[in-house]
C-alpha cells in the first residue's frame, strides 16, 4: 500500500488541501510504517528535511484510529526556542483531526500549566527539566498527567545523546514507562550521524528487545556542491569589516563560539551601520525571540550567534552563513552548512573567517575529514553515576518513598545504572541523603540541604551553570552577565556589552544577583566563564594531514588563507613527518612528543606514562611535553611497559560534575576520570610508527 493511503483520512485531505502537497517526501514516506506498526523508530534527514512531519502524520494517523486519550504525545527538544519554532505547526497539524498540542518548558507561565493541567492536550512538547518538575512536583499528579501515554518523539536527538541530558532523558522514559503501565514508543529524530544503529539502540533504554527501524532514504535528488571558502582575517574587528562589505543586501547568519565574541562582533557591525541581531543564551527569552522574529521579517541583515541557532529553528530563508574559527565537530558544521540552501536554486554555503594560525588550521583540519566523507560517531559520556544518584533522589521525590529492594524496577537494565547502584544507594543513606523507614528511603536532611532551595529545583538539571547576575534596564530583563565582569577593577563608570548595545551599571544587588543598567552609546566588555573545547582523535589528525600538504577537496582557500597554511606548515616543519610520529628531544631540556591524537588521548597518555611524561603542562591535542633529562632508553623503556591508567582527577575538580556530592567520593573522581581519558585511541598511538629526533638546544 502507497505511504499516503496508510494516512489518516483527515490527514491526507489536509495534506492535499491545507498544505497543497501532492505527495509525502522520501523521508515521511518511509518513516510511516515502522511508526504505524509501532517499532521503535531512528530518522535520519538533513536539516529542513521534513523530520518533524515524519513523526507528526503517522503518530496523527494512529491517535485517531486508536482513539487515544490525555497525553498520548510527547515531543522533546533540547532547547526552549526551539520548541517554541515548533508549537504553531504541530497545533494546526493536530487541529486538523480535532487535537490539541500545547508546550511545558521553563518559559510556561504558571496560567499556562493550569490551563495544561485541566485540559491535558494529546500532544505535549517540553524538555528532559520540564518533565522531571513534572514528576517531582507536588502541584502535578504524574499518574494521571501521563496515564495515557503511548509514544515520544525526541528532536535533535544527538543533541542529548552526546552527554549526560541524553542518560538523563532515557531515565525520565523509564519512569514514564511505569506510571503509565505500558511501552512507550520511541522515535528519534536526527541530522546524520556516525553510528546510527547504536544511536538507534541507546534510544531504546532497557526496552531493547522491542522492534526498531532506521529510517534513512536515499535522495533521489543531486545536491549541489556546497560553496565553502575559509579566509584568514586575523583579528575580530577585521572580520566585522569583512562581514560589512560582502553580500550587501543578504541574509546572513554568523556563529561565533563564545557569548563575548558574540557581542564584541554584534557591536562592531552595529557601529559599521550593519542591521545587526544578536542570540546567545545568556540574553533573556523575550531578547532572543524579537532578535528572531525580526530577523526572520529582514532582507539587508546579520544575526550573530553561539550553538543556540545550530539547531533546527526556524529564522526564515538564509543566504549565507558565515562562520568566525572552527566548530570544533564535523557534525556542528554541517548542522550550520545546513541553514543555507534552503530555497528552490539555493547552494549550501559557509565562509570561514579565522582569526588565528591556530583557528585556520583546526578549520581545515576539520573540513579535511568532512571532504573524506566522515562525521563524528554520537557516543555517551560512560559511567553516569551522579546521574543515577539524581534519579534515585528524584524517584524518592516522585514517590514520596521508594523501597529499599525494590526501586531498580523503575529502570530495569538502564545502562545509567551499572554494578555501582547499590554502592551508590548505600551512601546516599549513610550521608543523610535518604532516610530509613523499614524497608523504605525517604528523603533526608542532606538531600533538602544541598538540592531542596524552590522544591528541589537544582534536581530538575543535570548540568550547572557558572553563577550570573540578571542585567535589568528598568523593569526590562536584558540577560545575564558574568561575575567577572562586575568585579575586576574600572576607572570610571562599569560599562558593559549585551544584547550588542553599551550599558552602564547602576546599581548591583549582590545579594539577589540583580545588575540594574541604562543605556550607554559605547564601550563596555562582556565576559562570561566557560572551559575550551577538547578536540577529537580524528580531527587532530585531519590537522596534521594538513600540515603535511593535504587541503580539504571542494573547499577554497584565499589568498591570505594559502599564505597563512604556508606559515603554519614553516612553523610545525620539527612536528610532522610523512613517514613517522616525531618525539623530538633536545640536549639539556624537555622534550615533546607530536601524537597528534586530541585531547583526551593525551590526557590518557600522561597519565599511563608517569616515568616520562611532565604531569605539571596543560594538554592539548598536539602534544606531550616529556621530563627534562631523559635518554633514549627511558623512552622506549616507558613506552614498551606502559600500563593504561585514568587521568588523575583533583578534588577540586569534582566539583564540575554535578550531584557528585551525592557519590562516594572516589566513585565521583572515577566518574569524572573516564570521561577525560581515551584509552582505546591512546592505544591506538602506541602502534604508530615514531621516531625519537634528537636536537641540540640554542
Amino acid at each position: 500500500m502507497d505511504p499516503f493511503d496508510r494516512l489518516h483520512p483527515g490527514v491526507q485531505y489536509h495534506l492535499a488541501n491545507t498544505l497543497r502537497w501532492n505527495g509525502l517526501r522520501p523521508t515521511q514516506a518511509d518513516a510511516v510504517d515502522p511508526i504505524l506498526s509501532g517499532s521503535d523508530v531512528l530518522v535520519l534527514a538533513p536539516t529542513a528535511g521534513g523530520k518533524t512531519e515524519a513523526a507528526a502524520f503517522p503518530l496523527l494517523s494512529a491517535m485517531a484510529a486508536n482513539e487515544w486519550d490525555g497525553i498520548s504525545v510527547l515531543y522533546v527538544c533540547p532547547l526552549r526556542a526551539l520548541l517554541n519554532n515548533l508549537t504553531p505547526r504541530l497545533q494546526q497539524y493536530a487541529s486538523w483531526l480535532g487535537r490539541s498540542a500545547a508546550v511545558w518548558h521553563g518559559d510556561t507561565t504558571q496560567a499556562q500549566r493550569q490551563q495544561i493541567l485541566a485540559k491535558r492536550p494529546d500532544i505535549l512538547l517540553t524538555t528532559p527539566e520540564s518533565l522531571e518538575s513534572m514528576l517531582v512536583s507536588t502541584k502535578v499528579d504524574a499518574r494521571v498527567m501521563f496515564s495515557g501515554l503511548r509514544a515520544v518523539v525526541i528532536d535533535e536527538i544527538h543533541a542529548f545523546a552526546g552527554d549526560d541530558r541524553g542518560w538523563h532523558l532515557l531515565a525520565v522514559l523509564e519512569r514514564l514507562s511505569r506510571l503509565a503501565g505500558r511501552e512507550i514508543q520511541r522515535i528519534g529524530l536526527s541530522a546524520t550521524v556516525g553510528n546510527p544503529d547504536h544511536l538507534l539502540g541507546w534510544l531504546q533504554g532497557s526496552y531493547i528487545a522491542r522492534p526498531r527501524r532506521l529510517v534513512q532514504p536515499a535522495s533521489d535528488v543531486v545536491a549541489a556542491t556546497p560553496d565553502i571558502t575559509v579566509d584568514y582575517v586575523g583579528s575580530l574587528a577585521n572580520a566585522a569589516t569583512i562581514i560589512a562589505r560582502l553580500h550587501s543586501g543578504e541574509k546572513r547568519l554568523v556563529f561565533v563560539d563564545s557569548r563575548r565574541k558574540a557581542e564584541e562582533l554584534g557591536s562592531a557591525l552595529l557601529a559599521k551601520g550593519v542591521t545587526t541581531f544578536i542570540s546567545h543564551s545568556s540574553l533573556s527569552a523575550a531578547e532572543r525571540r524579537t532578535a528572531e522574529a525580526a530577523f526572520a521579517d529582514a532582507r539587508d541583515t546579520v544575526i550573530v550567534a553561539t550553538s543556540t541557532l545550530e539547531l533546527g529553528i526556524d529564522i526564515g530563508d538564509l543566504d549565507r552563513v558565515i562562520q568566525i574559527d572552527s566548530p570544533t565537530s564535523v557534525a556542528s558544521f554541517l548542522q550550520r552548512l545546513g541553514r543555507t540552501g534552503r530555497r528552490s536554486g539555493g547552494v549550501r554555503n559557509c565562509l570561514f573567517l579565522c582569526l588565528s594560525d591556530e583557528s585556520t588550521l583546526l578549520c581545515l583540519g576539520m573540513l579535511n575529514r568532512w571532504s573524506q566523507g566522515w562525521i563524528e560517531p554520537i557516543v555517551s559520556p560512560p559511567h553516569p553515576r551522579h546521574i543515577a544518584a539524581q534519579q534515585l533522589m528524584a524517584l524518592c521525590l516522585q514517590e514520596h518513598k521508594i523501597g529499599t529492594r525494590t526501586w531498580r524496577e523503575w529502570w530495569g537494565n538502564l545502562p545509567a545504572f551499572d554494578d555501582s547502584h547499590d554502592e551508590i544507594a548505600q551512601f546516599l543513606e549513610e550521608a543523610g541523603f535518604f532516610e530509613r523507614d523499614g524497608d523504605f528511603w525517604q528523603i533526608g536532611p542532606e538531600a533538602e540541604r544541598r538540592f531542596g532551595r524552590r522544591y528541589f529545583s537544582d534536581l530538575t538539571a543535570v548540568f550547572s551553570a557558572p553563577p550570573e547576575f540578571v542585567v535589568l534596564a528598568g523593569r526590562n530583563e536584558v540577560g545575564t552577565i558574568g561575575t567577572d565582569v562586575l568585579t575586576e577593577e574600572v576607572s570610571g563608570p562599569r560599562l558593559l556589552l549585551l544584547g550588542g548595545r553599551s550599558w552602564s551599571v547602576t546599581h548591583v544587588d549582590w545579594q539577589r544577583r540583580r545588575c540594574f543598567v541604562e543605556p550607554e552609546k559605547s564601550g563596555g566588555r562582556a565576559k562570561w566563564s566557560g572551559a575550551g573545547q577538547s578536540l577529537s582523535f580524528d580531527i587532530a589528525r585531519g590537522m596534521r594531514e594538513v600540515l603535511l600538504g593535504q587541503l580539504p577537496a571542494g573547499v577554497t582557500l584565499t589568498s591570505r588563507a594559502i599564505k597563512m597554511v604556508s606559515e603554519v606548515r614553516d612553523g610545525f616543519a620539527d612536528a610532522v613527518n610523512l613517514e613517522y610520529f616525531v618525539l623530538l628531544l633536545p640536549d639539556g631540556s624537555s622534550g615533546r612528543w607530536w601524537t597528534w591524537a586530541g585531547t583526551a588521548t593525551n590526557r590518557t597518555l600522561q597519565a599511563s606514562l608517569p616515568t616520562i611524561v611532565d604531569p605539571r603542562q596543560r594538554i592539548d591535542e598536539k602534544s606531550i611535553r616529556l621530563l627534562p633529562g631523559l635518554s633514549i632508553d627511558d623512552i622506549s623503556g616507558a613506552l614498551r611497559d606502559v600500563t593504561w591508567s585514568e587521568p588523575f582527577v583533583d578534588t577540586n575538580a569534582v566539583r564540575g560534575l554535578k550531584f557528585a556530592a551525592a557519590l562516594p567520593p572516589e566513585l565521583a573522581k572515577q566518574t569524572l576520570a573516564a570521561r577525560l581519558g581515551d584509552i582505546p585511541h591512546a592505544q591506538r598511538v602506541m602502534s604508530d610508527s615514531r621516531r625519537i629526533v634528537r636536537t641540540t638546544s640554542d
